[in-house]
Protein backbone atom coordinates (compact mmCIF):
# COMPACT_ATOMS: atom_id res chain seq x y z
CA UNK A 1 0.00 0.00 0.00
CA UNK A 2 3.01 2.29 0.99
CA UNK A 3 2.40 5.99 1.68
CA UNK A 4 -0.60 6.29 -1.00
CA UNK A 5 -3.22 4.41 1.97
CA UNK A 6 -5.74 6.59 3.64
CA UNK A 7 -6.07 6.15 7.30
CA UNK A 8 -9.25 6.53 9.35
CA UNK A 9 -10.53 5.94 12.42
CA UNK A 10 -13.98 4.31 12.51
CA UNK A 11 -16.72 4.74 15.77
CA UNK A 12 -19.65 2.49 16.17
CA UNK A 13 -22.55 3.80 18.21
CA UNK A 14 -24.40 1.01 20.49
CA UNK A 15 -21.84 -1.78 20.58
CA UNK A 16 -21.51 -3.45 23.35
CA UNK A 17 -22.67 -1.08 25.94
CA UNK A 18 -26.62 -0.77 27.32
CA UNK A 19 -27.68 -4.48 26.47
CA UNK A 20 -27.61 -3.58 22.34
CA UNK A 21 -25.62 -5.53 20.04
CA UNK A 22 -22.64 -7.83 21.24
CA UNK A 23 -20.12 -7.15 18.76
CA UNK A 24 -16.52 -9.29 19.92
CA UNK A 25 -13.76 -6.67 19.05
CA UNK A 26 -11.65 -9.64 17.12
CA UNK A 27 -14.97 -10.47 14.99
CA UNK A 28 -15.21 -6.65 14.00
CA UNK A 29 -11.09 -6.86 12.95
CA UNK A 30 -11.57 -9.84 11.22
CA UNK A 31 -14.69 -7.74 9.58
CA UNK A 32 -12.22 -5.14 8.64
CA UNK A 33 -9.56 -7.24 7.29
CA UNK A 34 -11.95 -9.06 5.01
CA UNK A 35 -13.31 -5.66 3.58
CA UNK A 36 -9.39 -4.99 2.52
CA UNK A 37 -8.54 -2.95 5.61
CA UNK A 38 -5.00 -3.41 6.73
CA UNK A 39 -2.84 -2.61 9.78
CA UNK A 40 -6.55 -3.16 11.95
CA UNK A 41 -6.36 -2.67 15.35
CA UNK A 42 -9.24 -1.95 17.59
CA UNK A 43 -9.32 -0.01 20.71
CA UNK A 44 -11.67 -0.89 24.21
CA UNK A 45 -14.56 -2.72 23.83
CA UNK A 46 -16.81 -0.26 22.67
CA UNK A 47 -16.47 -0.23 18.60
CA UNK A 48 -13.13 1.49 18.02
CA UNK A 49 -11.06 0.88 15.18
CA UNK A 50 -8.14 2.28 13.17
CA UNK A 51 -6.73 1.13 10.06
CA UNK A 52 -5.11 2.10 6.27
CA UNK A 53 -6.94 1.80 3.31
CA UNK A 54 -6.52 2.53 -0.31
CA UNK A 55 -10.51 3.16 0.00
CA UNK A 56 -12.05 6.74 0.49
CA UNK A 57 -13.72 7.66 3.54
CA UNK A 58 -16.71 6.77 2.30
CA UNK A 59 -16.95 3.77 0.85
CA UNK A 60 -14.93 2.39 4.22
CA UNK A 61 -17.90 3.91 6.07
CA UNK A 62 -20.26 2.27 3.21
CA UNK A 63 -18.49 -1.55 3.21
CA UNK A 64 -17.95 -1.86 6.84
CA UNK A 65 -21.80 -0.24 7.64
CA UNK A 66 -22.95 -3.18 5.55
CA UNK A 67 -20.93 -5.89 7.00
CA UNK A 68 -22.47 -4.56 10.26
CA UNK A 69 -25.77 -5.15 9.09
CA UNK A 70 -25.78 -7.93 7.90
CA UNK A 71 -24.09 -9.47 11.06
CA UNK A 72 -26.31 -7.70 13.44
CA UNK A 73 -29.62 -7.97 11.30
CA UNK A 74 -30.32 -3.86 12.08
CA UNK A 75 -28.21 -1.17 10.92
CA UNK A 76 -25.04 -0.69 13.29
CA UNK A 77 -24.27 3.69 13.41
CA UNK A 78 -20.62 3.91 11.83
CA UNK A 79 -19.10 6.88 11.97
CA UNK A 80 -15.51 7.89 10.56
CA UNK A 81 -13.43 10.67 10.98
CA UNK A 82 -9.79 11.14 9.36
CA UNK A 83 -6.38 11.37 11.99
CA UNK A 84 -6.59 15.07 11.08
CA UNK A 85 -10.26 15.20 12.16
CA UNK A 86 -10.05 13.64 15.40
CA UNK A 87 -6.99 15.54 16.54
CA UNK A 88 -8.59 18.73 15.44
CA UNK A 89 -11.93 17.68 17.78
CA UNK A 90 -9.56 16.88 20.29
CA UNK A 91 -7.79 20.54 19.69
CA UNK A 92 -11.34 21.70 19.93
CA UNK A 93 -12.41 20.93 23.64
CA UNK A 94 -14.26 23.66 25.07
CA UNK A 95 -13.64 22.48 28.42
CA UNK A 96 -9.68 21.62 28.19
CA UNK A 97 -9.56 21.74 31.86
CA UNK A 98 -11.90 19.29 32.84
CA UNK A 99 -10.99 15.76 33.62
CA UNK A 100 -10.52 14.02 30.63
CA UNK A 101 -13.22 11.08 31.78
CA UNK A 102 -16.12 13.48 32.53
CA UNK A 103 -15.59 15.66 29.25
CA UNK A 104 -17.21 13.80 25.99
CA UNK A 105 -17.64 14.81 22.16
CA UNK A 106 -20.84 12.85 20.78
CA UNK A 107 -19.28 12.31 17.21
CA UNK A 108 -22.29 12.58 14.43
CA UNK A 109 -22.01 12.00 10.77
CA UNK A 110 -23.43 15.02 9.29
CA UNK A 111 -22.66 18.61 10.50
CA UNK A 112 -25.10 20.13 13.54
CA UNK A 113 -28.11 22.28 12.93
CA UNK A 114 -27.24 25.53 15.45
CA UNK A 115 -30.33 25.13 17.37
CA UNK A 116 -29.01 21.33 19.02
CA UNK A 117 -28.39 22.59 21.93
CA UNK A 118 -31.76 24.00 22.30
CA UNK A 119 -33.63 20.91 23.07
CA UNK A 120 -31.73 19.60 25.77
CA UNK A 121 -33.50 18.44 29.10
CA UNK A 122 -32.25 17.85 32.64
CA UNK A 123 -28.95 20.05 32.62
CA UNK A 124 -27.77 20.60 36.20
CA UNK A 125 -23.56 21.12 36.64
CA UNK A 126 -23.27 19.82 32.61
CA UNK A 127 -21.76 22.25 30.37
CA UNK A 128 -22.26 21.58 26.96
CA UNK A 129 -20.97 23.34 23.64
CA UNK A 130 -21.72 22.55 19.58
CA UNK A 131 -18.83 21.42 17.84
CA UNK A 132 -19.05 21.28 13.66
CA UNK A 133 -19.99 17.77 14.12
CA UNK A 134 -20.04 17.05 17.82
CA UNK A 135 -21.64 17.78 20.84
CA UNK A 136 -18.92 18.87 23.61
CA UNK A 137 -20.08 17.85 27.09
CA UNK A 138 -18.00 18.64 30.37
CA UNK A 139 -20.40 16.31 32.51
CA UNK A 140 -19.60 18.03 35.74
CA UNK A 141 -20.37 15.03 38.35
CA UNK A 142 -19.85 12.60 36.19
CA UNK A 143 -21.70 10.88 33.28
CA UNK A 144 -22.92 8.26 36.68
CA UNK A 145 -25.18 10.78 37.95
CA UNK A 146 -26.23 12.94 35.22
CA UNK A 147 -30.05 13.31 34.25
CA UNK A 148 -28.96 15.22 31.20
CA UNK A 149 -30.74 14.00 27.73
CA UNK A 150 -29.38 15.45 24.36
CA UNK A 151 -32.31 14.17 22.06
CA UNK A 152 -29.84 14.23 19.02
CA UNK A 153 -27.78 12.08 20.81
CA UNK A 154 -29.48 9.43 19.91
CA UNK A 155 -27.62 9.57 16.49
CA UNK A 156 -24.11 10.32 17.41
CA UNK A 157 -21.76 8.47 19.56
CA UNK A 158 -19.76 9.52 22.98
CA UNK A 159 -15.98 9.12 23.14
CA UNK A 160 -14.43 10.53 26.11
CA UNK A 161 -11.22 13.07 25.85
CA UNK A 162 -8.65 9.99 27.40
CA UNK A 163 -10.26 7.92 24.17
CA UNK A 164 -9.82 10.18 21.74
CA UNK A 165 -6.04 10.58 22.73
CA UNK A 166 -5.45 7.58 22.73
CA UNK A 167 -7.24 6.71 19.42
CA UNK A 168 -5.28 9.62 17.75
CA UNK A 169 -1.85 8.10 19.34
CA UNK A 170 -2.68 4.31 17.74
CA UNK A 171 -3.22 5.99 13.80
CA UNK A 172 -0.57 8.20 14.32
CA UNK A 173 1.57 5.45 14.69
CA UNK A 174 0.19 2.54 12.52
Amino acid sequence: MGNTANKFIILLRAVNVGGTGKLPMSMLKNMCVEEGFEKVKTYIASGNVVFETDMSGNSAQAALATRLEEYAGKPVGVIIRTPAEMAQVLKANPFPNAAPNHNVAIFFDQCLPADTLQHVKGQKDEELSLGKREIYVHYGAGMGKSKLKIPMAKDGTARNMNTIAKLIDIVTNL
